[in-house]
């Protein structure tokens, strides 16, 4: 796992519980993916639209209990954004 999907995956858990929801991802990547992508924790190709959003957290959702972990997502972010 990254230090980039780990730091991705705090700035996206918007209530700091330790796991994302679907809409913690759609509204997180919406409302901060220009400025965490302005910064370098997310590349600028990767704020999407709500269907990308959803897309990506539907791929990370391994187990299928509609939560993803820092374990889940960073399997995933670290192969797209070319980041393992």
């Amino acid at each position: 796992m990254s230090d980039k999907a780990r730091t991705l995956f705090e700035a996206l858990d918007l209530d700091h519980d330790g796991v994302l929801t679907r809409e913690e991802v759609i509204v997180a990547l919406r409302t901060n993916g220009p400025s965490l992508a302005a910064s370098g924790v997310l590349p600028f190709w990767g704020v999407q639209d709500v269907d990308a959003s959803s897309a990506l957290f539907d791929t990370a959702d391994q187990n299928g209990d509609a939560v993803l972990t820092l374990e889940e997502f960073a399997a995933v972010v670290d192969r797209r954004f070319g980041w393992s």
